[in-house]
């Protein structure tokens, strides 16, 4: 069974650039037809998908962060990550990594992000 295990530094400053890293194991990133996702929730917010890459490299944006974000993988080391930049205070959240594989997800337990200063 996939397990998903999001890292990051908790607390990022305003204005700087938020690296999470998502790190798999059970199953391979490049396995066909597994798309991984970065998700967050911000408080007293519903779930927001951030962007996702695919087992193939193919990357899929979220217009509204776009031009804010970054999805790329190191598949040696079975590991996607997200870049945020520029964020703000509204960028505090609980950010959760996921996949999803036909019908089936799985996401890993959430890793929280403050941005403060």
């Amino acid at each position: 069974q996939v397990q998903l295990q999001e890292s990051g530094p908790g607390l990022v400053k305003p204005s700087q650039t938020l690296s999470l890293t998502c790190t798999v194991s059970g199953g391979s990133i490049t396995t066909n037809y597994y798309y991984w996702s970065w998700i967050r929730q911000a408080p007293g917010k519903g779930l927001e998908w951030m962007g996702a890459i695919a087992y193939s490299g193919s990357l899929y944006d979220s217009p509204s962060l776009k031009s804010r974000t970054s999805i790329s993988r190191d598949t040696a080391k079975n590991q996607f990550t997200l870049q945020l930049s520029s964020v703000t205070p509204e960028d505090t959240s609980v950010s959760y990594c996921a996949s999803r594989h036909y019908a089936m997800d799985h996401w890993g337990k959430g890793a929280p992000v403050t941005v403060s200063s």
